[in-house]
This record gives C-alpha cells, structure tokens and sequence, in this order.
C-alpha cells in the first residue's frame, strides 16, 4: 500500500504537504488512496481484455495431484525468480490435455495483476495475423516488444516460409529484452516437423538464453470431466 508521500508523488500534486493540517492530510490520503486503487482496476482492466485471454485460470485451481509426475517444483522455481523484470524464457512440453495451457494462462494472469502489459496467443491466431497484416514491421515490432508474450499450442499449425520467419524474428528481437512463454506438444527434436530445420535451431537457441524448457507427463484432465 501507497504511504501519504508517495500518493502525493504518483499524482504529481503541487505545494508542500507538510502545510495540511493533520485532518486535512488524513482527507486527502484517504481520498488519493481511493483514486489509486480505482485507477488500478481500471488498468488491469485494460490489460486483461487487451492480453487475449479468454478465460481465467489461476494457480490455486490447477489440481496436481491428477498428474503427480507434473514438475510442481520447477514451476514453482521459475515463478519465484525475477521473471517479470528479468527476461526469461519458459516453454512447457508435454501431450494434449494435461495443463499447459492453463498453467500458461495463469502465469500470464498474475502477471497482468501486477501491472505487465500481457498478450497470450495461439500460434494458428499468430500466423493468421502474420498473414494479413498490411504492415509486417509493424506487427513483429508490436510482438517483439510486449513485455510477457506467450504463444500457446506450438505444434498444431504449420507455419509457411514467411509465417516463419516473421516468428523467428519476434522471438529473436525479444531475446535479452522481454519474457516469452510456449506450450507446445512437440518436444525440442520435433519442432523441425513445423520449421525448417535452421529456423528451428535458431528459435530454440534463443529460448534457451535464460529459458527453461519444462516437460509435462500424464492423463488428459479432459477425459477427467
């Protein structure tokens, strides 16, 4: 919680605060605190209907015990890092159905709680994108960019040429810069089945720089309901 100097900071007020009476002060701490926590709501608003999310998953909901060979720990490990203001890099592998899509969406969830400008996307929604954008530059550049990007379902579309290198080079310029997020089905081997086998070298040598590559094992929680 904000203290009276830093409300006072954040709202770029003018004068001396220390001229308030002790009541005019208590006033106007409790009203700046209200303003603050409104203008909050309001931002994260913003963030969650510009992320691409389209529904909430959280943490707290995930049931481990379904698929106990699921590496808690490692997720755990990487969520206590510095990963918000540090970039890293985080690809989750495993089959269809068992998690990795909801782990992503609430990892990308507390991140637009805690103010990160977020987009999650599927790469078949990417590649549409990619092909019809007028302005390429510009689109890469958007991608490239974003402070927490994770692109969801690798594997289940495959890309053309220019599709490709367009996420090639997304995922290159955001190297050093800005944290990425995969899911996908294919193991690191693999992905020459969806790229080309250089671009998928260079794709992987980049999340690999600060990345971990996390391995889900299990039964489909689908077949669960």
């Amino acid at each position: 919680m904000m203290n009276f100097s830093d409300l006072w900071t954040y709202f770029k007020l003018l004068g001396d605060p220390a001229s308030l009476s002790k009541e005019e002060a208590a006033f106007l701490e409790r009203f700046l605190a209200e303003q603050y926590q409104l203008r909050e709501k309001r931002r994260i608003q913003y963030l969650m209907r510009a992320s691409g999310i389209k529904r909430v998953k959280f943490l707290n909901d995930f049931d481990w015990t379904f698929n106990p060979k699921i590496p808690r720990d490692k997720i755990m490990e990487f969520l206590h890092t510095d990963w918000l203001k540090k970039p890293c890099h985080l690809v989750l592998i495993g089959p269809a159905g068992v998690g990795k899509t909801h782990l992503a969406t609430a990892i990308c969830h507390d991140a637009i709680l805690k103010g990160y400008q977020t987009v999650f996307i599927p790469l078949f929604d990417l590649t549409a994108k990619i092909s019809r954008s007028k302005n390429l530059f510009s689109l890469i550049d958007f991608y490239a960019k974003v402070p927490i990007l994770c692109l969801d379902e690798l594997g289940y579309v495959l890309p053309s040429k220019e599709q490709a290198d367009a996420i090639f080079q997304i995922i290159s310029k955001r190297t050093e810069v800005a944290t990425t997020l995969v899911t996908t089905n294919l193991v690191p081997s693999d992905w020459g089945k969806i790229f080309d086998g250089v671009t998928a070298t260079a794709i992987l040598d980049r999340l690999s720089m600060n990345g971990k590559f996390i391995t889900f094992e299990g039964r489909s929680y689908r077949r669960k309901k």
